[in-house]
């Protein structure tokens, strides 16, 4: 299922394989949280950008459609027509971020929807059935996302909760998986670390939990108030404690020199919806960094977004007309801007494995990392 096929230090050149197909790692995921990309993106559009895991979301996808209707509809791949890998997020975050009103008890959570303010208790059982019944490939435990600075007792005790949660998932996987109808019985089941920025909590945390011998763990928590030199600080004390030859994943992070640094400690995924929100703002990546299409010195400039990126976008439209789109409030400028970023990102993962296969990362992370982050 996952195979670490050379090493550079911390950094891992890999092969994850599951169902739906295989993703060289280290890997971005095109976040696709309602089972679509924001900015106006199909499933064959992300082909076409280079993506290889999309990821869509536990907690919208219950509140709607449905996860039943998804799996009465033959299950996610199918739906979104999407056939390559897909990894559901457990909807911890979610209920962190966007219920107003929560209860966290042994049992789960309860919380408000978003959409009509209805109550809903969701459990680690639930949680697992219904991305059991998304069918996807990889599927996140539930957990508690804590928002940072927060009390040590509080964020202890809060993880002690998520390796129990943990274990229910677990059994519930696997229930799941041996049912006659399931969508997906290849589907497999992600641990999450958690223990805010204590690296005590962090690493008993991840010790127990990779006693559990999962298919693959997740640093989740992290891009929630901390530091940035905090957040480094945190991979790098839990990467000691993760096992060798699964798959780590860091959730929800983050700009392309937090992936560059990331790989450097360790990780082999990563999502965020940065690409995608970024381009909706006009915020574009290019590989001398990150610019602002909406600006007025735009207005004139035949040039592409990025002469070093051979995207559809940068091969067939020019800066001014980018802007434009914007100016004009125009759909396609949302579009195009979500399309070159989420091209850029794969590329960026691309070149990244490119660096690795030849042993030069770290003459790349050193060319990259602070120049992919400053504004043009």
């Amino acid at each position: 299922m996952f195979e670490v096929l050379k090493t550079q230090g911390r950094a891992r050149r890999g092969r994850f394989t599951c169902p739906h197909g295989t993703a060289e790692t280290p890997v971005f995921m095109n976040v696709g949280t309602q089972a679509a990309i924001k900015g106006g993106l199909s499933a064959t559009d992300l082909r076409t950008l280079k993506c290889q895991i999309e990821l869509s979301n536990t907690y919208h996808l219950h509140l709607r459609p449905g996860d039943g209707l998804v799996r009465e509809l033959g299950g996610l791949h199918k739906f979104m027509n999407w056939q390559g890998p897909i990894l559901t997020d457990s909807g911890g975050f979610q209920i962190f971020s966007l219920a107003k009103l929560r209860k966290i008890t042994e049992e789960g959570a309860a919380f408000n929807s978003h959409i009509d303010g209805r109550r809903i208790f969701m459990s680690p059982e639930d949680s697992v059935r219904v991305q059991a019944n998304l069918g996807s490939d990889i599927a996140m435990a539930f957990d508690e996302c804590i928002g940072l600075p927060a009390p040590y007792d509080y964020v202890k005790a809060s993880a002690e909760r998520t390796y129990r949660w943990l274990v229910r998932c677990k059994a519930e996987m696997e229930r799941q998986n041996a049912l006659p109808d399931a969508v997906n019985p290849g589907q497999v089941l992600f641990g999450i670390n958690q223990g805010a920025t204590y690296k005590d909590i962090r690493c008993d945390h991840m010790d127990a939990i990779a006693a559990l011998d999962l298919p693959g763990y997740a640093i989740g928590g992290l891009a929630v108030g901390e530091t940035t030199q905090e957040m480094y600080d945190t991979i790098d004390a839990v990467e000691e404690h993760m096992p060798k030859d699964k798959p780590r994943y860091l959730m929800g992070v983050g700009t392309p020199s937090n992936i560059i640094e990331g790989v450097y400690r360790g990780v082999d995924f990563f999502d965020c919806v940065m690409p995608a929100r970024n381009g909706r703002h006009g915020h574009l990546f290019t590989w001398r960094g990150v610019l602002n299409i909406k600006n007025e010195k735009y207005a004139r400039d035949t040039s592409p977004v990025d002469p070093e990126c051979d995207c559809p976008v940068c091969r067939t439209h020019s800066r001014a007309y980018l802007r434009h789109l914007f100016a004009s409030g125009e759909i396609l400028g949302l579009r195009l801007a979500v399309a070159h970023n989420l091209y850029f990102y794969n590329t960026l993962m691309e070149r990244i494995r490119e660096s690795l296969d030849a042993g030069t990362f770290d003459a790349f992370r050193a060319s990259y990392t602070d120049l992919l982050g400053q504004r043009i």
